[in-house]
C-alpha cells in the first residue's frame, strides 16, 4: 500500500510542477483526480492569514503543493485503488476479473489464473450479461470443454443443468466494433440474437473472418494469455465430428457427464472481480 501511495503522491508533484497549478493533474486516476480538485478548492483557507509584515501570501505554492499532495495520498490510501483499477476506470468503464484455472494442460494440481477487462463501449450488451454471470458466480467449476489450438477455446455450460435452465435467455446482439484477434473474449452465438452464456476465447489474429459473422467481443485478456493457451485440448472438436464432449448432453447431465468421461478438461475453480 505505502509503495502504491509513494508511486501517486511523486506522480501528482510530477504534474503539479508541469502544470504550475493551471488544473488538476490528468496524469492521475479519475476518482483521485477529483480528491486533488476538491483539496485545492480548500487551500485559500489554510493560505488566508497575513504576517507581521503585510505579507499575504503567508503559505508559498510549494507549501499549498505539499498540502494538496497529502491529502491525495491520504484519499489514495483510504480508496485502495490499484494501478489496474484506475486503468480500467480511465478505459471506458470496464471491469477487471480473475479466472482461476485447474487442470492445466490436464494435469491435476496444475493451476494459473489470468485477466479479463470487460468493454463496455465495445459490446454493452454483451458486457452486462458477462458480468452477471461473474456477479452469480455461475463459472465456477464450469468446463472448458472445447479447446481448439490455433482457434479458440470455448466455455460457458454450468456443470448443474438447473443452473444452466435460469440462464437461457437469450441478449440481444452488440454491434461487431472491435476485431476478433487473440486475446479477445466473446460471446457464442447461434445467429443473429442468440446469445446466452457460452463463451469463446481467441487464439489468434486470423480469426476476424468472426467479425462478418456477428461475433462482437466485450472483453479482452490483460494478462495470462500463456495461462490460457494451456487449456487441455487433447479431446478434440466436440461430438459429432470429433471425439470430445457433446454439447447436447453438457447442457442435460452437466459435469455428471463431463468429470468421468473426460477428466482432464481444464476448468475454473474461482472467478472473480478484482
Amino acid at each position: 500500500m505505502m509503495k502504491t501511495i509513494g508511486s501517486i503522491t511523486l506522480l501528482a508533484l510530477q504534474a503539479m510542477q508541469a502544470s504550475a497549478f493551471s488544473g488538476v493533474p490528468s496524469q492521475l486516476p479519475v476518482s483521485v483526480r477529483s480528491s486533488v480538485a476538491r483539496s485545492a478548492a480548500q487551500i485559500p483557507l489554510f493560505a488566508s492569514s497575513v504576517d507581521t509584515d503585510g505579507n499575504n501570501d503567508a503559505l508559498s505554492r510549494r507549501d499549498a503543493a505539499f498540502k494538496m499532495v497529502a491529502t491525495t495520498a491520504a484519499v489514495a490510501g483510504m480508496t485502495s485503488l490499484s494501478p489496474s483499477q484506475a486503468n480500467a476506470e480511465e478505459e471506458g468503464g470496464g471491469r477487471l476479473v480473475e479466472f482461476t484455472v485447474a487442470n492445466l494442460d490436464g494435469e491435476e494440481g496444475a493451476t494459473g489464473t489470468f485477466v479479463v477487462q470487460t468493454h463496455p463501449e465495445w459490446a454493452p450488451r454483451g458486457v452486462e450479461r458477462f458480468e452477471a454471470l461473474v456477479e452469480s458466480n455461475f463459472f465456477e467449476g464450469c468446463r472448458s470443454f472445447r479447446v481448439l489450438p490455433g482457434f479458440i477455446a470455448q466455455f460457458g455450460i454450468n456443470g448443474d443443468p438447473q443452473v444452466q435452465a435460469k440462464w437461457r435467455n437469450q441478449i440481444k446482439d452488440d454491434p461487431v466494433k472491435v476485431t476478433n484477434k487473440k486475446g479477445n473474449m466473446v460471446f457464442a452465438t447461434g445467429g443473429p440474437n442468440t446469445r446466452t452464456t457460452q463463451i469463446f476465447i481467441n487464439y489468434s489474429d486470423r480469426n476476424s473472418f468472426l467479425d462478418k459473422q456477428g461475433f462482437s467481443p466485450f472483453a479482452e485478456i490483460v494478462s495470462g494469455m500463456d495461462v490460457v493457451e494451456r487449456f487441455y485440448s487433447g479431446y478434440g472438436e466436440g461430438a459429432p465430428s470429433g471425439k470430445g464432449p457433446n454439447q447436447g448432453l453438457i447442457q442435460a447431465k452437466g459435469n455428471a457427464y463431463l468429470e468421468p468421461n473426460y477428466p482432464k478438461l481444464s476448468y475454473f475453480s474461482k472467478v472473480s472481480f478484482k
